[in-house]
């Protein structure tokens, strides 16, 4: 009663013709949208009859049972209705693929599939409110998760899944070695084969041969053209389905005619015709539009031009319309036909021409219904031949790549193909035809184009906008007309069985054949069920339908034929899917959750030959239960793909071979593209397509299978039916299956993840194959084929390029990716005898080397005899008072302020005074120095020396930061047990000011003195320690592993540190250097406060901080003061190169000149960073830069300066690594540009004292030239070893003062921490010898061990970092074994989740390692110290803490 009701209220509500035209225009929109709701099967017919009545209800004036509040409501929702646009992205938004893909039996295996998973639960990715389309909290919280922990839940539920037994991984895929990758996949042995025997060719019918068929089909034209001029050749209808010309076969011959005419005689250019018989031309007409198509067509035949319809362009960036550009290039198409409507509505360029789409050639687009056609002479007749071998008209057809191919078809094969398919369908003159299908290509053009003409047959053309409107409309025709044949697709028959309710007086039976054209798709099966179902009533016969296979290469392949032709009854097949995965035909009966059932498409077309064989390798025939390639050897067949002579043998001369080698016949054959096999009766079965088919772990499957099951998931309220698209991606040596889907505006977060997980569940379970990768994206944005359906190829490029703008990606690759190499497993370590043989026996040298012998060098400088930097400095006041040693800039590069020998000395007696009286100090006391950068921290540094004090430098904390720089102050102030701070006053306020007392305890400082006023002092008596030995200063830092490690350094450590740098650099007090370097630690510290006052040359010093607001100030400095040796961070050199790359002619102006530079050095504690010395250097080659100068040191917590490149010594040498031979600790030289070669740098030259060994990191054994070990150094500047407040020195010890398990094992050698190697190179250095390199591969701290190897955090990062645009920058870091990937996106955060795949990828391509969870954060989220180095640590402990407020966080399953 109800149902009855709903249909009355909708009858009342139908608004009248008027009415319609009077409705909004948002409200028109609405109404359509609906209707295609309804046609795509997204909404049911009630769902759809409520929300129509709610639609309309304001607008009919007072219907009972109508409440006034809806109608009030209704207003309200109306001015928010349709977005703007979106009736543009609906015209081309429709589907190809919906009842298709409909089986009650398929569904009801796909749920009771799922009923068998117990409901598991996944982590939800986490997303930012802003990237959610409606904003839920429950969306991004699972519930009874306390927020701060949802990160360690989702990770633990992460870990929760991963831990089910997963299916049995294959055999391993490849050995991750020395050798290159090896395929050793083994089939399983238990897998289904084929057991009949091989099959034999199977032949149609002859070809009947009919007296008075003309010789070719412009022939027939003429004929019809001449002696049934009033006879009706095509109908075409508008939108509203009213017929509105008919056109007759007089008016096709003599419209045909004035178009060759005028396109051979009246179009030249500069007095030479603009055509040539032979000439390519493009057909661009609208699907509303076969009458105008038609008269081009045969036009350009009867001018002997060769057609090529293609669509309509509609925008610069339609979906493949680039591809057809390059297939209108390489046609050489000058021309484009089209109509006047079609034409104006292209997009056109500011001169009022048609632009030049992209990738297209410049073409001249003429007017084919304009007033330039014109009549010919009563003496001009086009030739009409026999059908010779010339090409008749080009098909294009698009791969599964994307790439568009022309197919060309000679006058013979269209011809041949006329008659075969005029026999088939056994057509008869005058009969009426109804075509549903695109006439430009394909079964459209075959029946309603070609055969037509040559059978003189009556073709109503049904457009597709009044499909949309109406999706009875063809049903009504064949009615109206009485037509006796209708070509469909299945989707046209499932769009009537939702509309056909309000139609009473329809009747099919004259339709004698419903050829279903896309019949070989095996999921066709169930629309025509259906249909004969819902339409038996109303005289459809059931032997009527007839599906047929067809492909662009093979044109009609097989059709059933109509039922007067005395055929066998069709047949159906169960088959089972996992047989079909192995290429094996079994009819299944027991197993009912995975099974295809498919028709018939009928017998092999008339004329034609047809054999089955192996889709990969030699084309070996079939074995009878085998699924193979139809092949087809016939003359009407397409000849071959235009200007790919390669393709076309390999497709169109195929020749295929018994299993003795044997061809089977001399006749090429074609390859269809169909996949199929013969079953009983000779009846032919297709059960996929070769572009579809995805081939995972060996096994084959069919991409709409795929789809089938994922749309039997009750997706209504998820996703839209038909806009599903299932491709593979090649990652790691094997293909990769991607399902991408359109989601609903109104579908929950929560929802569409259930859903997506299911799907998942559903596929895993029905294919017994994994989803590599499930996406949903925001309605409307796939890009769509034109006639409806999604395009495949460019939805998966876009997927690879990142382009895609997903709003949900679930990626699961643990579950999928099971051809990994084998974990590497360590071998037991061979004895230190063997190995000293074994070095002996090979040849090997120990890796071992050092820099040059301190004490053979001649030192004339008087300051080589102090042992103590205050010494040094005391002796320079006298010696050379006003020699200026200091020189500080500011950021407008002008001088702030300057230090000579004797002021540095006065300041430093005031500093020490204060300390003593002031601060009652002792010797040996701890002062923490808390200075900005600049001559204060200088002498307060020797004030500190004068009075005995050992100072500790600490980096000032930020004022606007100081929430996370102030607690680390105040960490080493305590750690270092300082007992007074010196610093300026405005720091002194800063230290215990209302935001300090926020972030610590400011109760606890110790003294603080301000050294801004100190008075002058009286002599001072300098303290002189007892022994070198004695702590001279602490040094702190906090390594990217998140540790602060302060080191002691003894007066004798400092003195011979500033000794080795004297030497190599050759510093002389006659000398300028300039530094921008922080100068808090390292060789930063050294440089900036102790260098200068050893070697007495002059120190430029530019604070980094002030590059902030003048990135050009330090090269300015540089040039300004003709510099020969610089020395910067890596921080400084990227900010350089990213803020001056795109300067360098105004820099040249301002001249700027950077040829005085001998040497400039990074002061570094990593591998050197190749890829930044070298754009650097390429940038301001400009500007004069030496390509030589750039160069790197290295050093480390236990050696502050084990290498630098200095001023004599080769240039530094670079080396090709093997990556892969890297994670197994080895080291094996590559080419350059090699896969998998990571390039490295030598760090430096070793320094004159410095000894340098590789040791073997578990036996402590010594290691041979060129192996991977940890590198140890022994030298006069090693620190004495780590200052630490609980005295761990234990833990420690070894770092300091450690042996070599045997060889040299006296020596007292400092763990550096750091994996590198040692080389012998071809150059000689200073002393004549040859020069050993060290190589410096890494932290060890920071390796990650995965899958028993070692990776390096920087190589993972820079591999992501290549594969998306939008990357700026990236980190990795471990947490419970799972690789965590944060990526900041410097793109728009529609861009987040494009990342997630293409970063997976990546890393699985490059490192074999599949990544658990990708985050997507904003720029400046990653930590980077003042060196410039990544601080992981701190990243993985915010992220855990759930501080990094992430775009999008991955959870891959």
């Amino acid at each position: 009663m109800a149902e009855r009701n709903s249909t009355g209220l909708l009858m009342m509500l139908e608004p009248s013709p008027a009415m319609a035209m009077s409705l909004p225009v948002e409200v028109r929109e609405k109404l359509a949208e609906l209707e295609l709701e309804l046609s795509e099967g997204d909404i049911t017919q009630k769902g759809y009859e409520k929300k129509r009545a709610k639609l309309l209800a304001p607008y009919i004036p007072q219907i009972q049972g109508v409440e006034p509040s809806l109608q009030k409501e209704n207003r309200i929702q109306m001015s928010q209705a349709a977005p703007p646009g979106s009736k543009h992205n609906k015209s081309r938004a429709t589907n190809t693929r919906d009842e298709r893909f409909r089986s009650d039996l398929h569904t009801e295996a796909v749920h009771a599939a799922l009923a068998k998973y117990k409901e598991r639960k996944m982590p939800m990715p986490s997303k930012r409110r802003s990237v959610l389309v409606q904003s839920s909290v429950e969306a991004c919280t699972p519930p009874g998760v306390p927020v701060n922990s949802r990160v360690s839940s989702k990770i633990q539920q992460l870990l929760n899944t991963l831990k089910r037994p997963k299916r049995p991984s294959l055999r391993e895929f490849f050995i991750d070695d020395f050798e290159e990758l090896v395929d050793v996949q083994q089939p399983d042995p238990n897998q289904p084969k084929a057991e009949g025997n091989q099959m034999s060719p199977l032949a149609g019918e002859p070809l009947g041969v009919v007296t008075n068929w003309p010789p070719s089909l412009l022939a027939s034209l003429q004929r019809w053209g001449i002696t049934q001029p009033r006879s009706p050749c095509l109908t075409a209808l508008d939108n509203a389905g009213k017929p509105v010309y008919t056109l007759t076969y007089g008016k096709l011959w003599t419209r045909s005619q004035k178009l060759a005419f005028t396109l051979l005689n009246k179009l030249s250019t500069r007095n030479e015709p603009l055509l040539l018989p032979g000439d390519r031309v493009a057909l661009v007409f609208p699907n509303s539009d076969p009458v105008m198509f038609m008269v081009a067509f045969y036009g350009c035949l009867l001018a002997e031009l060769i057609p090529v319809p293609i669509e309509v362009p509609l925008t610069r960036k339609d979906a493949g319309s680039q591809q057809i550009g390059f297939l209108l290039g390489s046609c050489g198409v000058t021309l484009a036909l089209t109509t006047d409507a079609c034409q104006k509505g292209l997009p056109k360029a500011q001169t009022g021409e048609v632009v030049t789409f992209k990738g297209w050639p410049r073409l001249l687009w003429f007017v084919t219904d304009g007033k330039h056609v014109v009549k010919p002479p009563k003496d001009w007749h086009p030739t009409i031949r026999e059908a010779n071998n010339e090409i008749a008209y080009i098909e294009y057809k698009t791969s599964k790549e994307g790439s568009t191919m022309g197919i060309t078809v000679s006058h013979p094969a269209m011809l041949a193909h006329c008659h075969a398919l005029t026999q088939a369908c056994g057509y008869t003159e005058a009969e009426t035809i109804c075509n549903v299908l695109d006439f430009k290509r394909d079964a459209g053009l075959w029946h309603g184009v070609l055969t037509s003409v040559m059978t003189r047959m009556h073709v109503i053309s049904i457009p597709y906008s009044l499909m949309k409107v109406n999706p009875l409309s063809w049903i009504q025709k064949v009615h109206t007309y009485k037509a006796r044949v209708a070509v469909v697709k299945s989707r046209d028959m499932h769009w009537s069985l939702l509309a056909q309710r309000d139609q009473r007086d329809i009747s099919l039976s004259s339709l004698r054949m419903l050829i279903v054209t896309d019949g070989a798709n095996p999921w066709s099966i169930s629309s025509c069920d259906a249909f004969l179902n819902v339409f038996q009533a109303r005289g459809l016969r059931p032997e009527v339908i007839c599906p047929c296979a067809s492909s662009a290469e093979g044109m009609t392949v097989a059709i059933r034929r109509p039922p007067e032709s005395g055929v066998p009854p069709p047949g159906k097949a169960v088959l089972s899917m996992s047989g079909l995965s192995h290429s094996v035909i079994r009819v299944d009966t027991e197993e009912k959750l995975s099974v295809l059932t498919v028709q018939d498409v009928g017998q092999v077309m008339p004329g034609a030959l047809v054999c089955v064989v192996r889709v990969e390798g030699t084309p070996y025939l079939c074995q009878t239960d085998e699924v193979g390639e139809i092949c087809v050897s016939s003359g009407s067949t397409g000849v071959a793909y235009y200007g790919l002579p390669g393709m076309t043998k390999n497709t169109f001369q195929t020749i295929p071979v018994r299993a003795s080698g044997g061809p089977i016949s001399g006749r090429p054959f074609t390859r269809t593209s169909l996949l199929g096999f013969v079953g009983p009766d000779n009846l032919v079965f297709i059960v996929g397509r070769m572009d579809g088919l995805m081939t995972v772990c060996g096994r084959r499957h069919n991409a709409d299978d795929v789809v089938a099951t994922a749309l039997a998931v009750e997706p209504m309220k998820f996703v839209y039916r038909g806009r599903i698209a299932v491709f593979s991606v090649s990652v790691l040596h094997d293909e990769r299956i991607v399902v991408v889907a359109e989601q609903r505006p109104d579908a929950s977060e929560e929802g569409s993840f259930q859903w997506m997980s299911r799907v998942l569940q559903a596929i895993d379970s029905i294919h017994q194959v994994g989803v590599y990768c499930l996406a949903l994206v925001p309605a409307n944005t796939m890009p769509k084929a034109p006639l409806g359906g999604i395009h495949i190829a460019e939805t998966k490029q876009r997927f690879l390029e990142g382009a895609l703008h997903p709003c949900n990606v679930l990626m699961c690759p643990h579950s999928c990716v099971t051809n990994l190499p084998k974990p590497r497993q360590k071998q037991p370590e061979v004895g230190p005898a063997s190995m000293i043989v074994g070095n002996l026996v090979a040849g090997k040298r120990i890796a071992q080397a050092c820099g040059r012998d301190v004490a053979q060098l001649e030192d004339n400088d008087q300051a080589r005899k102090f042992l103590y930097m205050q010494d040094v400095l005391q002796w320079r006041a006298q010696a050379t008072p006003d020699h200026p040693l200091f020189l500080v800039l500011n950021a407008k590069g002008t001088v702030s302020s300057t230090a000579s020998c004797l002021q540095l000395q006065k300041r430093a007696e005031r500093v020490a005074m204060a300390l003593i009286e002031k601060g009652r100090l002792n010797p040996g006391d701890h002062v923490a120095l808390v200075y900005p950068p600049g001559i204060d921290l200088i002498a307060t540094f020797y004030g500190c020396l004068y009075a005995g004090c050992v100072p500790v430098t600490v980096r000032p904390p930020h004022p606007q930061n100081l929430a996370t720089t102030l607690p680390t102050v105040k960490m080493i102030v305590e750690v270092s047990k300082s007992v007074c701070i010196l610093t300026t006053q405005a720091i002194m306020k800063l230290l215990k000011s209302k935001e300090a007392v926020a972030a610590v305890d400011v109760k606890s400082w110790p003294m603080v003195l301000d050294t801004d006023d100190l008075p002058r002092t009286k002599r001072l008596q300098i303290y002189k320690p007892p022994t070198p030995e004695m702590l001279a200063y602490l040094d702190f830092s906090v390594s990217t592993m998140g540790i602060l490690a302060g080191v002691k350094m003894s007066h004798a450590a400092t003195s011979a540190l500033c000794r080795s740098i004297k030497l190599q650099c050759e510093l002389y007090p006659s000398r300028q250097i300039a530094i921008c370097l922080d100068p808090y630690c390292g060789l930063g510290f050294a440089l900036w406060c102790l260098s200068s006052v050893y070697s007495g040359h002059q120190s430029i010093l530019v604070p980094p901080l002030e590059l902030d607001s003048n990135v050009s100030l330090w090269l300015s400095a540089v040039s300004q003061y003709k510099v020969r040796i610089t020395f910067c961070s890596y921080s400084v050199m990227e900010m350089c190169t990213k803020g001056l790359g795109t300067q360098t002619e105004t820099l040249r102006l301002r001249n700027i000149n950077l040829s005085c530079v001998r040497t400039c050095m990074v002061v570094a504690e990593e591998r050197p960073r190749i890829t930044l010395t070298q754009s650097f250097s390429k940038i301001f080659k400009d500007l004069g830069l030496s390509p030589r100068a750039v160069s790197t040191t290295f050093g480390c917590r236990v050696n502050m300066a084990v290498c630098l490149q200095g001023t004599s010594g080769p240039d530094p040498t670079t080396v090709y690594l093997d990556m892969r031979a890297l994670r197994h600790e080895r080291v094996r030289m590559v080419e350059r540009g090699s896969p998998h070669s990571l390039s490295l740098m030598e760090s430096g030259k070793i320094l004159p004292g410095v000894k340098v060994v590789i040791a073997n990191t578990e036996t402590k054994g010594p290691l041979g030239d060129s192996h991977l070990g940890e590198v140890w150094v022994s030298s006069p500047h090693n620190a004495t070893g780590y200052y630490t407040v609980y005295g761990e020195d234990a833990l420690h010890a070894d770092h300091f003062n450690t042996k070599l398990s045997f060889g040299d094992t006296q020596t007292v050698w400092a763990r550096t921490g750091y994996l590198g190697f040692l080389r012998r190179t071809e150059l000689t250095d200073a002393s004549g010898e040859r020069h050993d390199a060290l190589y410096v591969v890494g932290s060890l701290d920071e390796t990650l061990e995965l899958r028993g190897m070692r990776y390096h955090p920087i190589d993972i990062e820079t591999s992501v970092i290549r594969s998306h645009k939008s990357i700026a920058e990236c980190a990795v870091f471990t947490w419970t074994n799972l690789l965590v990937v944060v990526v900041e996106l410097s793109g728009s955060e529609q861009e987040a989740l494009d990342l997630v795949p293409l970063v997976t990828n990546v890393v699985l391509e490059d490192h074999y390692l599949i990544v658990g969870v990708v985050v997507v954060v904003d720029p400046g989220v990653i930590p980077i110290n003042s060196r410039g180095e990544k601080q992981r640590m701190h990243l993985r402990d915010g992220f855990l803490a759930d501080q990094l407020d992430p775009i999008y966080v991955a959870y891959n399953m």
